[in-house]
């Protein structure tokens, strides 16, 4: 049997009825853009996620990008934040006329090493921006502590942690605004692009209202030079049906992980950390093992799909060269040469998972 990373027609199966319902009640109501279900998933999400403000936005990557523009970030400041993860992360900063200032990362969790960012503020520094990677949470406690020694603001990337909490509050609330993605096999997913701002703070929120919507806060009337960027009625009515399950899917991810652990433990290889800062959801379960290529070759043999994120660091990307030069993270490249992701998503069944497992332990024992 051939095993996805990750499977969306699964899901889509078992809320089929209920999807479809609401799709077809937004296309017969006729109101598509900012409409009563955009309205109703924003006033969903902030109560989820324990904050006052939730704007819906056209992509994680816009959601990231307005979230910085709203607190004020932009040219002449710099934004310490991770070179290992998706471009989304930087684009965002340099869209607002800020620098990107990388800083190596924990080797267990893959989010930024709190020692490493207390190093790198300047006077020029005037936000961090944690990426909790792959689900697991980033050390927000210490990251504040920094942040709040400095006057520094903070605008988390959760485009990978919807749901993940830190000793019971959830990502997304732990700093000024947050950034999600509505990616479509992100955790809460869509059926296409979306995304998402939080803020427990009313300037930041209704600045974000206004740069989505061409700076309009009445219609026709402009007090700033915004964006299109609304999160889609559609989107929005089959996202508020998935975040009635979002618990349940991470719960199911969560199994996945722990059975991957139970198969894996011996095998000279090194697991996701389970027991870091907060409760990990799983959106990737990345392993780092030294012989790559050779274990993504035999799962790829065996119909079994893996993905290696990321390969590249953002300090050595090209479109960073400006701002990194020679800049060494050997942290952050180690991990890039050795991570490789497996499948997971909560349909993922146990003889699924028992598959995977058994090519890694064969092609590694």
């Amino acid at each position: 049997m051939r095993i996805p990373m990750v499977d969306v027609k699964r899901q889509y199966a078992a809320i089929r009825e209920e999807v479809d319902r609401g799709v077809a009640e937004v296309l017969a109501d006729g109101r598509y853009i900012l409409g009563p279900n955009v309205n109703a998933f924003e006033t969903e999400v902030a109560d989820y996620i324990g904050v006052r403000h939730a704007i819906g936005v056209a992509s994680g990557t816009d959601a990231l990008h307005l979230a910085l523009e709203g607190a004020g970030i932009g040219p002449g400041m710099e934004v310490i934040t991770s070179p290992f993860t998706f471009i989304a992360t930087a684009e965002a900063i340099r869209y607002v006329g800020a620098t990107p200032v990388f800083v190596d990362i924990d080797p267990r969790t893959f989010n930024l090493d709190p020692e490493q960012v207390e190093a790198a503020v300047t006077g020029r520094t005037a936000a961090i921006m944690p990426v909790h990677l792959f689900g697991q949470p980033a050390d927000m406690g210490a990251l504040g502590s920094i942040a709040e020694r400095h006057g520094l603001k903070v605008i988390e990337d959760c485009a990978q942690s919807f749901g993940a909490t830190i000793d019971g509050r959830q990502t997304g609330s732990l700093g000024l605004a947050a950034g999600f993605s509505f990616f479509p096999s992100k955790n809460l997913g869509g059926a296409g692009d979306g995304g998402m701002v939080t803020t427990d703070d009313d300037a930041v929120a209704e600045h974000v209202r206004q740069l989505r919507n061409h700076g309009s806060a009445r219609r026709y009337y402009h007090d700033r030079i915004g964006y299109n960027s609304r999160l889609d009625e559609l989107q929005a009515s089959i996202l508020r049906v998935k975040l009635a399950r979002i618990d349940t899917y991470n719960r199911g991810r969560r199994r996945v992980a722990r059975r991957y652990a139970d198969h894996l433990a011996d095998l000279p290889l090194e697991l996701p950390l389970e027991g870091g800062p907060g409760v990990h959801v799983y959106h990737q379960y990345t392993l780092l093992v030294d012989d790559r290529e050779t274990l993504q070759q035999a799962l790829a043999d065996a119909g079994i799909a893996s993905a290696i994120y990321y390969p590249v660091p953002l300090h050595r990307q090209k479109a960073f060269a400006d701002v990194c030069g020679d800049l060494a993270l050997p942290v952050s490249e180690q991990t890039a040469e050795r991570c490789l992701s497996l499948p997971v998503f909560p349909e993922l069944e146990d003889a699924e998972i028992d598959q995977v497992a058994e090519v890694i332990r064969d092609t590694l024992r």
